[in-house]
């Protein structure tokens, strides 16, 4: 067996690398743009439940602001979008989830993070057919695989990057692992920490493991203007995790 391929972003071949190149859409609850964890943002879309769309990105819950800041903190040359779909509560509809990732690819992204996710089988007539036109649009879908032992949606689905929780990684590694006989990502559940706050107070869970995954694979994939989709970014991150490990063949 091939011992586990891990990526650490103190890796040499990560050295001068901030993402520069790649675009994200973070979709979540927006974004506060004057919070000092956050660089440059370049603007974004709101869509309320119904999918009415408006301009107001300003994160009221903080998720999507603490999410967006663990992206920027890997990959600060990486320019973000920001998707809006929750506002009062960390809630919204599937529809509007696929116009989100809809609008993501019409964008020209190349990764659409999701720190979110359904166990909810039914919406997989809905978000399905987003994750394709995505894929279509060169645009990858990164999201929870699983959480609390039920597989999410749409990390799970084909087409997208699912990820998993590893306690154990830092928070600057992702590890290229298996479930269920498919590739994800394992990664920290830890957000970017907080100055006199401890971690286990601070928010932290599967959204986060998410966004450490999708800060690393921006700079897997900064060489490779070209590379699109699930298979690239994996080989991408392979090859640096191969140039890592001395085990690896």
């Amino acid at each position: 067996m091939s011992p586990p391929l891990t990526v650490r972003l103190d890796a040499a071949a990560l050295r001068g690398r901030t993402g520069r190149g790649v675009s994200i859409a973070v979709i979540d609850s927006g974004a506060h743009p004057r919070h000092p964890h956050l660089g440059p943002l370049a603007g974004g879309i709101a869509l309320t439940p119904d999918g009415t769309a408006h301009d107001d990105l300003v994160d009221r819950l903080g998720h999507g602001t603490a999410v967006t800041a663990a992206i920027q903190e890997k990959a600060p040359g990486a320019r973000v979008h920001v998707a809006r779909v929750f506002h009062d509560a960390l809630a919204t509809s599937a529809p509007t989830l696929a116009k989100a990732i809809d609008w993501a690819g019409e964008q020209g992204c190349r990764v659409a993070n999701l720190s979110l996710g359904t166990p909810c089988q039914s919406r997989i007539d809905v978000l399905q057919p987003a994750v394709d036109r995505a894929v279509q649009r060169g645009t990858l879908v990164i999201a929870a695989y699983s959480h609390e032992g039920e597989r999410w949606l749409p990390g799970s689905l084909p087409g997208a990057l699912g990820v998993c929780l590893d306690w154990d990684l830092p928070r600057d590694a992702v590890r290229i692992g298996r479930r269920d006989g498919r590739r994800v990502l394992y990664a920290s559940g830890y957000p970017r920490p907080i100055p006199g706050v401890s971690p286990e107070r601070n928010l932290n869970g599967i959204s986060f493991a998410v966004a450490n995954a999708t800060g690393i694979v921006a700079l897997a994939l900064e060489p490779f203007p070209e590379a699109r989709g699930r298979a690239a970014a994996l080989a991408a991150l392979e090859s640096l995790a191969a140039l890592e490990s001395p085990a690896a063949v």
